[in-house]
């Protein structure tokens, strides 16, 4: 069994035209929102083993502001591929993950985010593929599981959506207001 996560990098700002769109950093919503999606994340116990992660300012901040456990419980890979990338780059990447690795966090941009999570869908939570469907808000998760031994297997349509959370409705635990 094999538990894949998908978290977009939280809102960014566009304050600085001059900045180059993969430079551009988190504004003081999304600096509130990661921490509050990591202490979700670790109340589930979804501390991921190994994390793929975009080399886009916004999404190393996100990932940074996750929490410690986040950089030390788990291998990072850095990968300029991610930026910005399709589902076909993002299945590519995970792919070659390590088996060792039973929980893998990829942390990325939409539309390639949210193409990618539809495209796994076989089964799970349809209330939940609706809500993702609509909408896969920054610092959106969602979580889909793999009754595989190897992340090689992973194919379009054989993962069991098992939830996805908005930060808007994590609020009764200390998410910023939106």
């Amino acid at each position: 069994m094999k538990t894949l996560l998908l978290l977009r990098h939280a809102k960014s700002s566009w304050t600085d035209p001059s900045r180059s769109d993969h430079d551009r950093e988190l504004n003081r919503r999304g600096e509130q929102a990661a921490p509050v999606m990591g202490r979700y994340l670790h109340d589930h116990g979804l501390v991921p083993d190994l994390i793929w992660c975009s080399t886009a300012a916004r999404a190393v901040q996100t990932l940074t502001l996750l929490g410690r456990d986040f950089a030390s419980a788990s291998d990072v890979i850095y990968n300029e591929d991610l930026y910005m990338a399709s589902e076909k780059v993002l299945l590519e990447s995970l792919v070659q993950t390590h088996d060792d690795a039973r929980c893998v966090m990829m942390v990325g941009h939409n539309p390639g985010m949210e193409d990618f999570a539809a495209q796994l869908f076989g089964d799970g939570d349809g209330e939940a593929l609706l809500q993702m469907n609509r909408k896969f808000p920054t610092c959106g998760l969602c979580q889909y599981e793999f009754d595989i031994d190897h992340w090689a297997d992973v194919r379009p349509e054989t993962g069991r959506l098992i939830r996805f959370v908005k930060v808007k409705d994590l609020q009764g635990i200390g998410a910023p207001p939106t």
